[in-house]
């Protein structure tokens, strides 16, 4: 804890450094009206003790605060601000099988609050997420219960993709062969999916949530 002078005398430090320069000892004991430097030098040394300044040896205007002064009301306003626009509501279409194919629902009131800060994301009118259900993408990372953000655009060869294969959706590696594309898991006890008629992809796999399991 420190004494009443002891944060007077912090604070009167971090205004001087903040104007660029540290006082001296001798401006410090003029500012407070002490009568000799000695009242100055105890205080910093109690305040050192604290971890709440440092001296360096060699330099007049030698000291050096530890602990920045916490952010104004108005500093942590901006900053909740700016975190609050980045942050993007990405539509949570229900869930997707991570095994075999099976009919999805895709429509949703539900969304995933993405951070694109730490998540970069394709366009929102691009973007959609979906909850896994299975583990036939344990393998490639995925796992029962993750959200996993997927993007419309056409697949690439090795793309993870959301896909309707002949009527029923599935969440599988997007793979190309002389005959024709097909699906494969990232789960050695899945076989592979060759469409009959039609496969066609509805998401291109780019970002993962994992939920924290602990709490559930």
């Amino acid at each position: 804890m420190l004494t009443e002078r002891q944060k007077a005398i912090l604070e009167f430090v971090r205004q001087q450094t903040e104007k660029g320069v540290s006082p001296t000892v001798r401006e410090i004991a003029r500012h407070f009206g002490f009568a000799s430097t000695n009242a100055v030098h105890s205080h910093l040394q109690l305040l050192e003790k604290k971890g709440e300044l440092r001296r360096e040896a060699g330099r007049t205007r030698n000291i050096v605060l530890n602990r920045p002064k916490s952010p104004e009301p108005s500093a942590l306003r901006d900053s909740l601000q700016s975190f609050t626009s980045r942050i993007v509501e990405v539509p949570l279409l229900g869930m997707i099988p991570a095994g075999l194919p099976d009919s999805m629902d895709l429509s949703s009131d539900r969304y995933v609050a993405v951070d694109s800060a730490m998540i970069p994301l394709p366009p929102a009118d691009r973007t959609f997420a979906l909850e896994v259900r299975g583990d036939s993408m344990i393998e490639a990372g995925i796992l029962d219960r993750d959200i996993v953000i997927l993007e419309v655009t056409p697949p690439r060869h090795r793309d993870i993709v959301a896909a309707l294969i002949d009527g029923d959706t599935t969440l599988k590696r997007y793979l190309l062969q002389a005959e024709g594309p097909f699906l494969r898991a990232e789960n050695p006890e899945y076989p592979d999916l060759i469409p009959a008629q039609e496969l066609i992809i509805q998401g291109v796999f780019r970002a993962l949530i994992r939920i924290n399991r602990a709490r559930l």
